[in-house]
């Protein structure tokens, strides 16, 4: 199918499915006139990436999932890559909120300091 087609029946725009291709998450052959063609797996292949990317992961990180996507399918090892980048996100997450608390505790003691007009004192909080 051609890339027009291809954007119509996953709702993807031309320029991303473009980007797609050019990121590797996407191939297509071209015609002698340098036409896109796509099978027709692609369709489902767009999908998945769609959700990935809904997900919050990044083109490089879908770049290496996509080897363990067969047909547009999970594989097991595509859930265990999964998993593991849900991990990572979850890690992250704990060290944005300890992140957040010390600037909490920062903020706290500067209003307490505008408050009193007292110094802010080093672990005060």
């Amino acid at each position: 199918m051609r890339i027009g087609e291809l954007a119509a029946r996953t709702g993807v725009s031309v320029r991303a499915l473009r980007y797609y291709e050019e990121q590797g998450l996407l191939v297509a052959e071209r015609s002698h006139s340098g036409q896109r063609h796509y099978p027709e797996s692609a369709a489902d292949r767009v999908q998945l990436i769609q959700r990935l990317y809904a997900a919050g992961l990044s083109s490089r990180t879908i770049v290496e999932l996509m080897p363990y996507a067969v047909g547009g399918r999970a594989t097991p090892h595509l859930l265990e890559r999964l998993s593991a980048e849900r991990d990572r996100v979850e890690r992250r997450i704990t060290e944005l909120a300890g992140t957040r608390d010390r600037l909490d505790s920062v903020i706290t003691g500067a209003t307490r300091n505008l408050r009193t007009g007292r110094p802010c004192r080093a672990g005060a909080s």
